[in-house]
């Protein structure tokens, strides 16, 4: 299925302050170099608090984590748990539409989202409330056809089951997930034949839809304000990058007995020249440097594939500006570059800037 951005896309993209404290702490659990590896729950976070995934949403993440866009995007673009248009207010209907629901009834369940939602999946509902959209197999099968809104399963549905619980959301109420035909869990339809004196004391729903209907509600995304903010893994020797400024960690309650760890250490910026003090590494030669760009200024080195914001800004601090310089560099000195871009060793050769470099420099674009 082809995904592209949403034709309509908002301004700018940002955080909220909360979020942003968030998405700062999970990098701290990747080392120098491998923040990238925090794209997913960055992205969701996002999505979590916009409803969809924006194309500046997907930049501002890149931007954090010292991507280019295009990763963020291709990253965005395969994980069909991304929405890259705009879902519904209040909740996006996805129905499975697999074997086992398909042969239980799946389109007439689609026949509901056309009847009362929109025509055409991704198609927002005239109030804007709701969308929908058919999706592979879900993993209930043996509680088909069922769908997924917001984070909750709506099993063993009907067509009927299907339009009460779309009324009942435009209505402003959360009607109980799970199966909707009196089934526990996904025991036989016919009643259990075994395992019978599981029949007493257990909770009035299974698990997961017992926590869903304890919070009282199953579509309301994530803000960042449900709960303090836990890092326990930096306690525990995982912690690579420090915290940045203002942003409070704590251990969880098990570890420290419910209290307050003290506020996370700030450092600097190690991109940065003054700040860095890192040793040169004695391996390959030296390229020649500038003190500052050329006339007509700096060369746009992020064109160049594995180039983002945070280590163009290393490279300019190491005296490297324009296209021309990095493509004269010969094995000698790629393997120097290499073996000093702290927190990216390794990046010149794998990405094969040079012959990139060369293409820019003759005026190329697609590099």
């Amino acid at each position: 299925m082809l995904r592209r951005l949403h034709p309509e896309q908002p301004d700018s993209f940002a955080f909220t302050p909360e979020n942003q404290a968030w998405a700062e702490a999970q990098i701290t659990k990747y080392p120098p170099g491998r923040q990238a590896s925090a794209i997913i729950p960055l992205l969701w976070r996002a999505q979590e608090q916009e409803g969809w995934l924006s194309r500046p949403a997907m930049e501002y993440v890149a931007d954090m984590l010292d991507m280019p866009y295009i990763r963020a995007l291709e990253v965005a673009s395969f994980y069909f748990m991304f929405q890259l248009s705009p879902v519904g207010s209040v909740a996006h209907v996805q129905i499975c539409g697999t074997t086992s629901c398909m042969i239980c009834g799946a389109e007439d369940l689609v026949g509901v989202c056309r009847e009362k939602i929109a025509e055409n999946p991704h198609e927002l509902s005239p109030d804007g409330k709701f969308s929908w959209e058919g999706v592979e197999c879900l993993g209930a099968c043996a509680n088909a056809p069922m769908a997924q809104i917001g984070k909750d399963y709506y099993e063993d549905l009907t067509a009927e089951r299907l339009g009460e619980i779309l009324d009942q959301l435009a209505a402003g109420k959360v009607p109980t997930p799970g199966p909707q035909n009196g089934r526990y869990a996904s025991e036989p339809l016919t009643g259990l034949t075994s395992l019978k004196e599981f029949d007493s004391g257990h909770t009035k729903y299974n698990a997961s839809v017992q926590r869903a209907e304890d919070a009282g509600d199953t579509i309301k995304r994530i803000d960042g304000s449900e709960a303090p903010l836990y890092t326990p893994w930096i306690d525990k020797g995982a912690r690579h990058d420090p915290a940045p400024p203002d942003v409070a960690v704590r251990e969880t309650p098990a570890e420290i007995g419910a209290a307050e760890a003290p506020a996370a250490e700030t450092v600097k910026d190690k991109t940065e020249p003054a700040e860095t003090g890192a040793a040169e590494t004695e391996t390959g030669r030296k390229p020649e440097v500038l003190s500052a760009p050329q006339a007509g200024g700096a060369d746009d080195l992020k064109k160049i594939k594995g180039v983002g914001p945070k280590l163009e800004k290393l490279l300019h601090s190491m005296g490297f500006y324009h296209f021309d310089q990095i493509a004269k560099w010969t094995d000698e000195e790629v393997q120097w570059v290499d073996a000093n871009l702290e927190g990216f060793k390794g990046r010149v050769s794998r990405d094969d800037w040079v012959e990139q470099a060369k293409m820019l420099a003759r005026g190329e674009t697609d590099a």
